[in-house]
């Protein structure tokens, strides 16, 4: 994996992005604006479950269950074998489930978009209610959380391709690759 001080050509990169990271980094924010710097098509893995599914992710969690949206977070992304010219912004768990870290390797580059546990805290705050898995959490609880699961999740982040740091990004990083 390379990080954000290298100084690698933007033309390096493939024509397939992948941005994985935890929920809060910034991943859609930024993608769309790296996207557009591109000029590739924006996708945000999450949005077209939920249109696909005609319902929020939340409630695709409530009433199915993890292990179900898991399957369609994969399905989505493999959809994105035959295509280029795109950059997705993937869901927080998108790369720790069946193997899909290693697709994306394999079909895109893959970019980890870091952030400390205060960072993501202080973005997911004003967000609860539309992530399904901390929404009923107290602030305290959810800080325990983020750490919790940084420390679960990163063995596959960092699998990437590529590191940036959210708390240093501006519409240049991508191009610092």
């Amino acid at each position: 994996m390379t990080n954000e001080t290298d100084n690698a050509p933007l033309e390096k990169l493939r024509d397939k992005i992948f941005l994985i990271g935890f929920m809060g980094v910034g991943k859609t924010y930024w993608g769309k604006i790296w996207a557009k710097q591109l000029n590739l098509d924006f996708f945000d893995l999450d949005e077209m479950i939920e249109t696909e599914q005609g319902r929020s992710i939340a409630s695709i969690f409530e009433n199915e269950g993890e292990a179900y949206f898991r399957n369609l977070e994969t399905a989505a992304l493999q959809n994105f074998g035959e295509k280029k010219n795109f950059l997705v912004a993937c869901g927080g768990g998108a790369a720790c489930f069946n193997d899909n870290i290693r697709w994306m390797n394999k079909n895109g580059t893959s970019v980890y978009l870091s952030a400390s546990p205060p960072f993501i805290l202080s973005r997911v705050l004003k967000e609860k209610i539309k992530r399904p898995l901390i929404g009923k959490l107290n602030d305290t609880e959810l800080l325990v959380y983020i750490e919790q699961k940084l420390t679960e999740r990163e063995p596959f982040y960092k699998q990437a391709k590529h590191l940036l740091t959210a708390d240093h990004l501006d519409t240049y990083s991508l191009s610092k690759l």
